[in-house]
């Protein structure tokens, strides 16, 4: 129940897939601020924090302040680092920042040996050969030159993109074992991320949208946001309870993601998974929207590839319920439409 006067319906939004979602939340968040509703009157949730890891790629491209609770920021996370940190080495050998960390994920280089391999590079010349011809102990001899293999092949005119980011991934993977305890789903963040990478043209610019570095002048971490800072909110549904905002968006409201596949063995458990449903619909006061994607890629799958599952809009909105919303589908050339009442009618698939 609500004792607000009659407004604006929440809305089911079906996007194609996790890119179209985060593109479509961004150019929401943007057209509301521009109608005067501060970055700090919306937020974005979602029920697991990895959930938005393609919106947090979008918004740092669009340059979009934001602040996330519940789960590490996916650009703040050590195996997301490490993985292009190596990318930023190859790309500029003499970036101290991002070398350091590239060279001590070979098992066997510390700080000081990191130090010597730059201070080798400096000298000048062919980065590939100077690395090459560095001397190593045996015990070390087979990490680092397939680590100098990979620098190679990175530094190759003929290295191909995202291509460049997949090799990354082949060789880190077998570090992340020693690195951290756990790795599997570790693991899935960086094939998350080899997917995203395709987004973008380049390896440059790439990188540099995402601007991972903090700033030369200071080298210092940011800091919280000051209270007079306007940035977007992303939480989990969880870390959501007891606030409200004036527009709310809330990410993968299909069956897998909400309810979540780890949360459906029994009937306590489901329904506990419709609670969180109805938490994150009420911390809208004037805007809600409910995204639904479409279809979700698969992993271990060449560069470009389009092996997908299809999505199904939650269990807890039926088609008894699907009625009391809005229906968005952004049509192909990015405008957002009003979808017809039709999408609710029975199709006959065979027929058509």
């Amino acid at each position: 129940w609500s004792d607000a006067r009659a407004g604006e319906r929440p809305a089911l939004v079906w996007v194609d897939d996790e890119a179209g979602e985060a593109a479509w939340v961004a150019e929401r968040v943007l057209a509301l601020r521009e109608s005067g509703l501060a970055l700090k009157s919306q937020a974005v949730l979602f029920r697991s924090s990895q959930h938005s890891n393609a919106l947090e790629l979008e918004l740092a491209r669009r340059d979009i302040p934001f602040v996330k609770y519940g789960g590490l920021r996916f650009l703040d996370a050590a195996h997301v680092k490490d993985v292009l940190d190596v990318l930023r080495f190859a790309a500029n050998p003499h970036g101290q920042r991002a070398a350091l960390r590239a060279l001590q994920l070979v098992p066997g280089i510390g700080a000081a040996s990191a130090e010597r391999v730059l201070a080798a590079l400096a000298t000048g010349g062919d980065a590939v050969e100077r690395l090459r011809a560095l001397p190593v102990p045996a015990a070390l001899a087979p990490a680092w030159h397939a680590f100098v293999a990979l620098f190679a092949a990175l530094r190759s005119p003929q290295s191909p993109w995202p291509g460049e980011l997949a090799a990354v991934e082949r060789w880190y993977l077998p570090l992340l074992e020693r690195l951290h305890d756990d790795a599997a789903p570790r693991a899935a963040d960086i094939a998350h991320l080899v997917r995203l990478a395709g987004g973008y043209p380049t390896r440059e610019r790439f990188l540099t949208e995402l601007a991972l570095d903090p700033p030369a002048a200071a080298s210092d971490e940011a800091g919280p946001p000051g209270r007079d800072d306007d940035y977007l909110i992303l939480s989990t549904i969880h870390s959501a309870k007891g606030q409200e905002w004036s527009a709310v968006s809330l990410l993968r409201v299909v069956d897998g993601c909400l309810p979540s596949d780890m949360a459906t063995a029994s009937d306590a458990e489901i329904e506990e998974e419709r609670r969180l449903l109805y938490v994150a619909m009420t911390r809208a006061r004037h805007h809600l929207h409910l995204l639904v994607p479409q279809r979700f890629y698969v992993s271990q799958q060449t560069a470009f590839g389009d092996r997908h599952v299809y999505g199904a809009i939650s269990r807890f909105l039926p088609p008894s319920l699907q009625g009391l919303f809005d229906h968005i589908a952004p049509s192909a050339d990015g405008a957002r439409t009003e979808a017809s009442a039709a999408l609710s009618a029975p199709v006959d698939v065979g027929a058509r």
